[in-house]
């Protein structure tokens, strides 16, 4: 833990008091997305100290060109920025002629946050002196509409304190905006037109090269005491990339003035160039119509339908249960899974880090939380994203010299080209490749939907297999097939051999490629014809894939009688994590890189991520000797490894330990474990904080398709409750100190598995 000032609550996030130093964090924590847009929890009004400005739009990207200084063939052209949208929700505010800015003023009391998770919305409030002596109380609201997802809606209100006053309100509209993370400082967008109209005012830009044309809007009213003012605006300026309006209010002592201010985002992703303008006065005259508060108790309203779903309580532990919500509440507001062209980036909507929308942590930890808690063609468009893109993952490994439709998926991407720009990532952490196939195989093992591999998925198992039948070399010395120079999860290791992970997970998607095509053949005989045609694979290529897979080599140690990460490990200066200098650490910020590669020291779970994937492959006391053989000597400094590192303690009935890995994922940006946070949220690997619970926990599984629990509850909780969706049922688990029950909707009981026994599940119409 690195911060402690979050207050704890069962269904907000909480800060109180002004602290200058908090203000990039709390930025990223009390960020709100609706699925189609989001921003960080920025000041509406001027802030002169130090901040991070943010918006950004779903699918919205630029391909910036990649800067290294040493140029690899293969090398990916460019690096795909998640871009820092035009900014909408700007308001200056002048109160008889004093800027408002927190950082100038010479008092703040009573400053307030809060994030309600439970309703979708985000409030601060606060009290401030100004420099010219005037007292005032400011209470702002704030949302992103999940029904309009094209309008996000501001209510900010001030009263003076202590005499009256002239308060001049300037909303704006704002498209010279900048990456913060840009390779060569260009600018990203260019500003087409701009337009005002009564109180709306509007920016037609789009983006360089990508061309995505956007339009950015805004609209204005005036209230006082309630009263709707239905002022138009004393002045309109128009720059080269900013509108903005005027409104002046007296406003007498403890008097309330109120400036409403709808706007967002119309773009070409859903709406013809010509239309823009017009379909961003269709999202004003819609929010208009339905008006703030009707927008507000609808946002209510769809974030309760959301929690019927995926909520997850608990019972007698404050910050678990905070900690919980709040990755939950940041998984739904950055995906909805209405558009299978979009994704899940690791930042989401709260920060520009890594680049790209889509990483392997989408297969490897975000769908079983989507495929559990929401439609399963939820699911679906994730893995459909995938096959929609597999021609370009051909082309990623055609630019790499493989053939043949091998197909390398790209460790990131927005559209399927890899735009990774370090050569230790693009190049080695192959084992991407691996976790999409897993993910098919889970998504068809969960559902039992036996259409998705004969429709789409096949094609692609087949691109990966023959990916891996390439990439393995056969080592004479060995007698035995190796794959050499990669990274695994463990991104603390570059350029090894024989990571046991990959080898692993290589070897599997091979085996499982070849039963797929043995079952869409008896079952699917129309599908098979084709697919073989179009994949031109022969049997005699099928047998050539199996050579591989049956004489893959897995570096193993007889002396501890484990699995070695990869070729050498047992080579290096094994000093456990807890004889670690603790001021060395993140060691990722206090060592140099070629210190890290030379260390023991583990950034996540790898050779326990395969136990994890393939845990029924091993027996319970080969998982305990892996376990503790590695972690020992991991460090945890990526967000993906504690999750993991939960779920197999409780498996391995260790429940503290359990539990102290569940806090760190669950609190690993509300308490800022990494010293990062104000870069951004660490979004997928919030899906693996709710994996901690409902697999780690409460031990789901499905055996033989058959739904199973194996529950446990940490010592600190006094009951804990979740639901899921299991091939469109609805069960509802709940642990206590006492006991489980465990019930599913409808009027027909079915059959689980709990602690090993079979049982049936109690049938309630409605839970």
């Amino acid at each position: 833990m690195n911060q402690d000032y979050i207050v704890p609550d069962n269904w907000s996030v909480i800060e109180e008091g002004f602290e200058p130093a908090h203000v990039r964090s709390s930025e990223s924590l009390f960020s709100l997305g609706n699925g189609a847009m989001g921003q960080r929890a920025n000041f509406e009004e001027d802030y002169s100290g130090s901040t991070f400005q943010g918006s950004y739009i779903a699918g919205v990207y630029y391909p910036d060109k990649t800067k290294v200084g040493w140029w690899k063939n293969g090398y990916p052209e460019y690096f795909a920025k998640v871009l820092n949208a035009p900014n909408w929700i700007g308001i200056q505010i002048e109160i008889d002629g004093e800027n408002l800015d927190l950082k100038t003023c010479k008092s703040v009391a009573n400053f307030r946050r809060e994030l309600n998770m439970k309703e979708g919305w985000y409030k601060r409030s606060f009290q401030a002196v100004l420099p010219n002596d005037v007292e005032i109380q400011v209470n702002v609201l704030r949302f992103l509409s999940l029904e309009v997802n094209e309008v996000g809606a501001i209510r900010y209100q001030i009263t003076p304190l202590n005499k009256s006053v002239n308060v001049t309100w300037k909303p704006y509209v704002d498209s010279g905006i900048e990456n913060k993370d840009t390779n060569w400082e260009e600018k990203f967008w260019k500003v087409d037109a701009i337009k005002q109209y009564k109180n709306a005012g509007f920016i037609q830009s789009h983006t360089l090269k990508t061309n995505f044309e956007v339009v950015t809007f805004m609209d204005n009213q005036v209230f006082l005491d309630g009263e709707n003012l239905n002022l138009q605006p004393a002045a309109v300026t128009q720059e080269e990339s900013k509108v903005q309006l005027s409104y002046s209010v007296s406003v007498g002592q403890d008097q309330t003035v109120v400036l409403q201010k709808f706007g967002g985002y119309v773009t070409s992703m859903n709406h013809a160039v010509e239309n823009l303008f017009e379909a961003a006065q269709n999202a004003i005259d819609r929010a208009n119509q339905l008006g703030f508060e009707t927008l507000l108790s609808n946002q209510i309203e769809d974030w309760d339908r959301i929690w019927q779903m995926s909520d997850i309580t608990i019972e007698g532990d404050v910050k678990a249960q905070q900690g919980i919500r709040f990755n939950i509440f940041h998984l739904n507001q950055t995906y909805s899974g209405k558009d299978s062209r979009l994704n899940i980036g690791p930042k989401g909507f709260t920060g520009e880090k890594y680049g790209g929308s889509t990483y392997w942590d989408t297969e490897a930890y975000c769908i079983p939380f989507y495929m559990a808690t929401k439609d399963q063609n939820v699911a679906r468009n994730l893995l459909a994203y995938r096959y929609n893109q597999l021609e370009k993952a051909i082309e990623n490994a055609e630019k790499l010299g493989f053939s043949n439709g091998a197909a390398l998926y790209p460790m990131v991407t927005m559209n399927g080209e890899e735009c990774h720009n370090e050569w230790e990532i693009t190049f080695e952490e192959i084992h991407r490749n691996g976790a999409i196939a897993f993910a098919i195989f889970n998504y068809t093992r969960y559902t039992e939907d036996e259409s998705y591999i004969p429709e789409k998925g096949l094609e692609v198992l087949i691109g990966i297999a023959r990916f891996w039948h390439q990439r393995a070399t056969f080592s004479t010395h060995k007698n035995k097939y190796v794959i050499l120079g990669v990274t695994g999860p463990n991104e603390y290791e570059n350029n090894v051999n024989n990571n046991w992970y990959t080898n692993y997970i290589a070897k599997w998607c091979i085996d499982y490629t070849v039963q797929q095509i043995e079952n869409v053949a008896q079952k699917f005989g129309s599908d098979y014809t084709r697919i073989m045609n179009k994949a031109k694979l022969s049997q005699a290529e099928i047998s050539e894939w199996k050579k591989v897979a049956d004489n893959m080599y897995f570096p193993y140690s007889e002396e501890h009688g484990v699995f070695l990460q990869q070729d050498g490990f047992l080579d290096k200066e094994l000093v456990s994590v807890a004889n670690l200098d603790k001021a060395q650490r993140p060691i990722n910020q206090k060592w140099s890189w070629d210190r890290i590669l030379r260390s023991p020291y583990i950034k996540q779970a790898d050779t326990l991520q395969g136990f994890y994937f393939f845990e029924d492959h091993f027996t319970k006391e080969e998982l305990k000797k892996h376990f503790d053989f590695y972690e020992p000597f991991t460090v945890h400094e990526s967000s993906l490894s504690p999750c993991v590192h939960s779920i197999q303690a409780a498996v391995l009935d260790r429940m503290e330990q359990a539990y102290t890995f569940y806090l760190r994922t669950s609190r690993l940006d509300l308490d800022d474990y990494n010293k990062e946070v104000h870069e951004g949220l660490h979004i997928t690997s919030m899906a693996g904080t709710w994996m901690s619970i409902v697999e780690g926990f409460g031990g789901m599984r499905v055996k033989n398709g058959t739904l199973s629990f194996d529950p446990k509850i940490p010592a600190e909780w006094q009951s804990y409750s979740f639901k899921v969706n299991f091939r469109n049922r609805i069960f509802k688990v709940q642990v206590s100190q006492s006991g489980t029950e465990i019930f599913v909707d409808g009027d027909q009981n079915i059959a689980i598995q709990l602690n090993g026994e079979s049982f049936e599940a109690k049938s309630l119409l409605n839970i």
